[in-house]
């Protein structure tokens, strides 16, 4: 496991290797970048900044550091956003919460990073590669909706994925608590797409306990999937047994019971647009999640498709407008859920008049 203070920010602007940003800026999604005179943040150990006044009373743990952390956890590659919230604060036991990315765009942690920061939720916000096997073969580059993941090899990339990602999450948790100095709690989840299906398994199988967690665009059904997958392309799947086998043990309204017994406050994002997750798809888990007796479940549909960053969605870039939307809902989502303010609301102003009459 290591851990590293991330690079310059690119959501702010692309870098190459020739960039001659030197200073270490906000992390995405904030405000503007800071001056060279920011104290420098250790290599070694936890990324936090050097204090040189004594700290407050009720301060428990040293500051957080005020750019991305970059590193691995249980093999997978994470970029850490630190809680730099100014208005608020965490409410409860919750510090953490782990995102997912998908197998089209946003594709890897950077990119999920950039497109969906949640800069207004004051806990660290972890977004983490997906697991994927050494194989080129097992990555779809043109995404879900391509006839790829109508074959064997498709399916059981996206299969692996899913599985991997849910059975690492209590190692990578692990790591990342010694990284980032956050006590062992409940956490919170976000995924898209793959991701989120990696948040449904997790539920599912309870492995981990989770305060709350917002799916967008779920794939519910590999199944149903590569039904409409089929239909737009015109011809069959291509699956064997074992593949038939996988997509059944994904298929999460059948496992709606075991995921809402997990207790966790859950929202649900589907797109107007989304072919590969229509919305009908996701108002039908909302209502079985709801008849199952989730403590909590709530949707959203936004005129959208399903993607989350432009094509191709490896690298951070600057966020598309459909993101921000999401990013918007999903930081109200978790405040509302982790957080409390810091400000108190301002007392009424009384004016008085001057030559005016009270009587």
């Amino acid at each position: 496991m290591t851990a590293h203070p991330a690079g310059p920010d690119p959501r702010l602007r692309p870098t190459g290797p020739d960039d001659p940003m030197s200073t270490a800026p906000d992390e995405p999604g904030g405000g503007p970048a800071a001056s060279s005179a920011r104290p420098q943040v250790p290599a070694t150990g936890l990324a936090r900044r050097a204090e040189s006044t004594p700290a407050p009373a009720d301060a428990t743990r040293p500051a957080e550091p005020l750019w991305p952390v970059r590193g691995t956890a249980a093999g997978l590659g994470y970029v850490a956003l630190p809680p730099t919230a100014v208005d608020a604060r965490a409410s409860g036991p919750t510090e953490l919460i782990v995102a997912w990315p998908g197998f089209d765009p946003p594709r890897t942690a950077a990119a999920m990073a950039t497109a969906v920061p949640m800069t207004g939720v004051p806990t660290w916000r972890v977004f983490l590669d997906l697991p994927h096997r050494d194989d080129p073969s097992s990555v779809l580059p043109t995404g879900l909706d391509s006839q790829g993941f109508l074959t064997d090899a498709g399916v059981t990339a996206f299969g692996a994925s899913v599985e991997q990602a849910a059975a690492l999450l209590p190692a990578v948790l692990d790591d990342l608590r010694r990284d980032l100095d956050v006590p062992v709690a409940p956490v919170a989840l976000a995924g898209f797409s793959a991701g989120a299906a990696a948040v449904l398994l997790t539920l599912a199988r309870q492995t981990v306990q989770v305060s709350t967690a917002a799916l967008v665009a779920p794939v519910v059904s590999p199944a149903r999937l590569a039904m409409s997958v089929e239909k737009r392309a015109g011809r069959e799947r291509s699956w064997s047994p074992a593949a038939d086998e996988l997509a059944e043990r994904l298929d999460f309204a059948v496992q709606v019971g075991r995921v809402a017994g997990a207790g966790a406050a859950l929202l649900l994002i589907g797109g107007a647009r989304d072919r590969i997750v229509p919305p009908a798809e996701v108002t039908a888990l909302h209502d079985l999640l709801a008849h199952c007796g989730a403590p909590a479940v709530e949707a959203a549909t936004f005129r959208m498709g399903h993607a989350l960053a432009a094509a191709p969605g490896t690298e951070a870039r600057a966020p598309i407008t459909e993101a921000v939307r999401v990013d918007g809902v999903l930081t109200d989502w978790f405040r509302e859920r982790l957080a409390e303010p810091t400000t108190p609301a301002a007392p009424p102003v009384s004016l008085h008049l001057t030559g005016s009459s009270s009587a």
